[in-house]
Protein backbone atom coordinates (compact mmCIF):
# COMPACT_ATOMS: atom_id res chain seq x y z
CA UNK A 1 0.00 0.00 0.00
CA UNK A 2 1.37 3.71 -0.70
CA UNK A 3 2.34 5.80 1.73
CA UNK A 4 0.72 8.95 1.35
CA UNK A 5 2.35 10.26 4.99
CA UNK A 6 4.82 13.26 4.63
CA UNK A 7 7.98 13.66 6.26
CA UNK A 8 8.83 14.59 9.65
CA UNK A 9 8.28 18.37 10.16
CA UNK A 10 11.31 18.75 12.20
CA UNK A 11 13.61 17.58 9.45
CA UNK A 12 16.21 20.04 9.05
CA UNK A 13 15.42 20.66 5.09
CA UNK A 14 14.13 23.37 4.18
CA UNK A 15 12.45 25.05 1.11
CA UNK A 16 10.58 27.27 -0.83
CA UNK A 17 7.51 26.13 -2.20
CA UNK A 18 6.46 27.95 -5.42
CA UNK A 19 2.53 28.08 -5.92
CA UNK A 20 1.21 29.68 -9.05
CA UNK A 21 -1.88 31.60 -8.79
CA UNK A 22 -4.83 32.97 -10.98
CA UNK A 23 -8.08 33.46 -8.74
CA UNK A 24 -7.60 31.41 -5.94
CA UNK A 25 -8.54 32.97 -3.09
CA UNK A 26 -11.41 30.23 -2.21
CA UNK A 27 -8.18 27.21 -1.66
CA UNK A 28 -5.60 29.70 -0.74
CA UNK A 29 -6.24 29.25 3.30
CA UNK A 30 -6.40 25.80 3.12
CA UNK A 31 -3.52 25.35 0.60
CA UNK A 32 -1.31 27.92 3.02
CA UNK A 33 -1.76 26.17 6.38
CA UNK A 34 -0.70 22.80 4.90
CA UNK A 35 3.11 24.56 4.10
CA UNK A 36 5.75 22.59 6.36
CA UNK A 37 7.02 24.47 9.64
CA UNK A 38 10.28 27.00 8.31
CA UNK A 39 9.12 26.43 4.79
CA UNK A 40 8.56 29.71 2.97
CA UNK A 41 5.63 29.81 0.39
CA UNK A 42 6.18 31.92 -2.49
CA UNK A 43 2.74 32.58 -3.90
CA UNK A 44 3.28 34.00 -8.03
CA UNK A 45 -0.05 36.23 -8.35
CA UNK A 46 -0.57 35.77 -12.30
CA UNK A 47 -2.97 38.63 -12.58
CA UNK A 48 -5.83 37.30 -10.08
CA UNK A 49 -8.94 39.74 -9.66
CA UNK A 50 -10.48 38.08 -6.54
CA UNK A 51 -7.81 39.01 -3.83
CA UNK A 52 -5.83 36.07 -3.81
CA UNK A 53 -2.64 38.23 -3.42
CA UNK A 54 -4.13 39.72 -0.42
CA UNK A 55 -5.15 36.69 1.08
CA UNK A 56 -2.01 35.31 0.51
CA UNK A 57 -0.03 38.26 2.07
CA UNK A 58 -2.25 37.91 5.14
CA UNK A 59 -1.65 34.39 5.74
CA UNK A 60 2.17 34.81 5.29
CA UNK A 61 3.24 34.05 2.16
CA UNK A 62 5.60 35.96 -0.09
CA UNK A 63 3.50 37.24 -3.01
CA UNK A 64 5.19 37.93 -6.49
CA UNK A 65 3.75 39.48 -8.91
CA UNK A 66 4.23 38.17 -12.58
CA UNK A 67 1.88 40.36 -15.14
CA UNK A 68 2.37 38.27 -18.17
CA UNK A 69 0.14 35.41 -18.38
CA UNK A 70 1.04 32.06 -18.40
CA UNK A 71 1.80 28.78 -16.23
CA UNK A 72 5.53 29.18 -17.10
CA UNK A 73 5.70 32.95 -16.52
CA UNK A 74 4.60 32.28 -13.12
CA UNK A 75 6.74 29.13 -12.21
CA UNK A 76 9.40 30.72 -13.28
CA UNK A 77 8.97 34.15 -11.88
CA UNK A 78 8.67 31.98 -8.47
CA UNK A 79 11.86 30.17 -9.10
CA UNK A 80 13.51 33.42 -9.66
CA UNK A 81 12.14 35.03 -6.45
CA UNK A 82 12.83 31.28 -4.58
CA UNK A 83 16.45 31.82 -1.86
CA UNK A 84 16.38 27.91 -0.47
CA UNK A 85 18.59 25.41 -1.44
CA UNK A 86 16.22 23.27 -2.58
CA UNK A 87 12.48 24.57 -4.71
CA UNK A 88 9.26 22.75 -5.00
CA UNK A 89 6.26 23.42 -6.94
CA UNK A 90 3.02 22.51 -5.87
CA UNK A 91 -0.83 23.93 -7.26
CA UNK A 92 -2.42 26.01 -4.93
CA UNK A 93 -6.31 24.65 -5.96
CA UNK A 94 -6.59 22.45 -3.25
CA UNK A 95 -5.42 19.60 -5.37
CA UNK A 96 -2.30 18.99 -4.04
CA UNK A 97 -0.78 18.50 0.08
CA UNK A 98 2.61 20.51 -0.06
CA UNK A 99 3.28 19.12 3.42
CA UNK A 100 3.78 16.10 1.07
CA UNK A 101 6.74 18.30 -0.55
CA UNK A 102 9.25 17.62 2.79
CA UNK A 103 9.52 13.67 1.34
CA UNK A 104 10.72 14.55 -2.13
CA UNK A 105 13.28 17.18 -0.56
CA UNK A 106 14.65 14.55 1.47
CA UNK A 107 15.01 11.77 -1.39
CA UNK A 108 16.74 14.71 -3.26
CA UNK A 109 19.11 15.53 -0.81
CA UNK A 110 19.68 11.52 0.06
CA UNK A 111 20.60 11.33 -3.99
CA UNK A 112 17.26 9.59 -4.73
CA UNK A 113 16.99 11.89 -7.45
CA UNK A 114 17.57 15.14 -8.83
CA UNK A 115 14.65 15.99 -9.94
CA UNK A 116 11.03 14.10 -8.25
CA UNK A 117 7.59 14.24 -9.77
CA UNK A 118 4.09 13.88 -8.11
CA UNK A 119 2.45 10.95 -9.92
CA UNK A 120 -1.46 12.01 -8.86
CA UNK A 121 -3.57 9.48 -7.76
CA UNK A 122 -6.99 10.57 -8.35
CA UNK A 123 -9.27 9.90 -4.49
CA UNK A 124 -12.09 10.63 -6.00
CA UNK A 125 -13.86 9.33 -9.79
CA UNK A 126 -14.22 13.10 -10.23
CA UNK A 127 -11.29 14.50 -9.30
CA UNK A 128 -9.11 14.17 -12.41
CA UNK A 129 -10.95 14.84 -15.86
CA UNK A 130 -10.89 12.40 -18.08
CA UNK A 131 -9.93 14.39 -21.30
CA UNK A 132 -7.11 15.93 -19.01
CA UNK A 133 -5.74 12.22 -17.89
CA UNK A 134 -5.66 11.21 -21.44
CA UNK A 135 -3.90 14.71 -22.88
CA UNK A 136 -1.51 13.68 -20.13
CA UNK A 137 -0.74 10.25 -21.14
CA UNK A 138 -0.50 10.48 -24.51
CA UNK A 139 2.48 13.29 -23.73
CA UNK A 140 3.87 11.04 -21.16
CA UNK A 141 3.93 8.00 -24.32
CA UNK A 142 5.62 10.92 -26.28
CA UNK A 143 8.03 11.97 -23.82
CA UNK A 144 9.54 8.18 -23.27
CA UNK A 145 9.61 8.42 -27.30
CA UNK A 146 11.92 11.66 -26.61
CA UNK A 147 13.52 10.96 -23.56
CA UNK A 148 13.04 6.96 -22.89
CA UNK A 149 11.79 8.29 -18.96
CA UNK A 150 9.24 5.94 -18.28
CA UNK A 151 7.17 8.34 -16.41
CA UNK A 152 2.99 7.97 -16.45
CA UNK A 153 2.52 11.97 -14.57
CA UNK A 154 3.55 15.11 -15.53
CA UNK A 155 2.05 16.54 -12.67
CA UNK A 156 3.01 19.96 -11.32
CA UNK A 157 3.75 18.74 -7.83
CA UNK A 158 8.06 18.60 -7.81
CA UNK A 159 11.02 19.39 -6.18
CA UNK A 160 14.44 20.18 -7.14
CA UNK A 161 17.83 22.11 -6.33
CA UNK A 162 17.03 25.59 -6.91
CA UNK A 163 20.65 26.42 -9.17
CA UNK A 164 20.37 22.95 -10.82
CA UNK A 165 17.06 24.26 -11.97
CA UNK A 166 17.99 27.33 -13.02
CA UNK A 167 21.21 25.72 -14.85
CA UNK A 168 18.83 24.20 -17.37
CA UNK A 169 17.71 27.18 -18.92
CA UNK A 170 13.87 26.85 -19.44
CA UNK A 171 12.25 29.15 -21.83
CA UNK A 172 8.84 28.16 -21.92
CA UNK A 173 6.16 30.29 -20.42
CA UNK A 174 3.18 28.47 -21.24
CA UNK A 175 1.64 25.28 -20.57
CA UNK A 176 5.15 23.86 -21.90
CA UNK A 177 7.08 24.68 -18.40
CA UNK A 178 6.60 21.62 -16.71
CA UNK A 179 7.55 19.49 -19.51
CA UNK A 180 10.44 21.20 -21.05
CA UNK A 181 11.67 21.12 -17.28
CA UNK A 182 11.76 17.35 -17.44
CA UNK A 183 13.15 17.05 -21.31
CA UNK A 184 15.74 19.45 -20.43
CA UNK A 185 16.67 17.36 -17.06
CA UNK A 186 16.74 13.93 -18.96
CA UNK A 187 19.30 15.66 -21.78
CA UNK A 188 21.79 17.13 -18.97
CA UNK A 189 22.08 14.11 -17.05
CA UNK A 190 19.68 14.62 -14.40
CA UNK A 191 17.67 11.40 -12.83
CA UNK A 192 14.37 12.18 -13.18
CA UNK A 193 11.78 9.87 -11.08
CA UNK A 194 8.48 10.05 -10.10
CA UNK A 195 6.65 9.44 -6.57
CA UNK A 196 2.83 8.68 -6.12
CA UNK A 197 0.89 11.59 -4.83
CA UNK A 198 -3.31 11.78 -3.73
CA UNK A 199 -4.94 14.39 -6.14
CA UNK A 200 -8.01 15.47 -4.58
CA UNK A 201 -11.00 17.51 -6.44
CA UNK A 202 -10.04 21.21 -6.92
CA UNK A 203 -11.52 24.20 -5.03
CA UNK A 204 -13.22 26.44 -7.15
CA UNK A 205 -13.61 26.45 -11.07
CA UNK A 206 -10.29 25.09 -13.24
CA UNK A 207 -8.90 27.60 -15.73
CA UNK A 208 -6.67 25.09 -17.84
CA UNK A 209 -7.47 21.37 -17.48
CA UNK A 210 -11.00 21.89 -16.54
CA UNK A 211 -12.52 22.42 -19.97
CA UNK A 212 -11.58 20.53 -23.26
CA UNK A 213 -10.31 23.86 -24.91
CA UNK A 214 -7.82 24.53 -21.80
CA UNK A 215 -6.61 20.92 -22.25
CA UNK A 216 -6.24 21.20 -25.78
CA UNK A 217 -4.56 24.25 -25.19
CA UNK A 218 -1.78 22.49 -22.36
CA UNK A 219 -1.14 19.79 -24.83
CA UNK A 220 -0.36 21.77 -28.06
CA UNK A 221 2.46 23.98 -25.70
CA UNK A 222 3.75 20.79 -24.65
CA UNK A 223 3.80 19.03 -27.97
CA UNK A 224 5.89 22.23 -29.06
CA UNK A 225 8.44 21.31 -26.10
CA UNK A 226 8.61 17.66 -27.84
CA UNK A 227 9.67 18.98 -31.01
CA UNK A 228 12.29 20.74 -30.47
CA UNK A 229 15.73 19.20 -31.67
CA UNK A 230 17.60 17.26 -29.06
CA UNK A 231 21.51 19.10 -28.11
CA UNK A 232 24.26 17.99 -30.60
CA UNK A 233 26.37 17.80 -26.55
CA UNK A 234 24.00 17.55 -24.02
CA UNK A 235 25.31 19.82 -20.85
CA UNK A 236 25.78 17.07 -17.85
CA UNK A 237 24.54 19.53 -15.23
CA UNK A 238 24.23 16.89 -12.61
CA UNK A 239 27.85 16.85 -13.23
CA UNK A 240 28.60 20.15 -12.77
CA UNK A 241 26.18 20.25 -10.08
CA UNK A 242 28.14 17.86 -8.00
CA UNK A 243 31.75 17.96 -9.38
Amino acid sequence: MTDYSPADPAAPLRADIVLPCLDEAEALPQVLSRIPDGWRAVVVDNGSTDGSAEIARSLGATVVHEPRRGFGSACHAGLLAAEAEYVCFCDCDGTLDPALLPGFVRRIADGESDLLLGRRRPTTRGAWPLHARAGNAALARMLRRRTGLRLHDLGPMRAVRRETLLALGLTDRRSGYPLEMVVRASDAGLRVAETDVPYLPRTGRSKVTGTWRGAWHAVRDMRAVLREPEPQTPRDVRAEATG
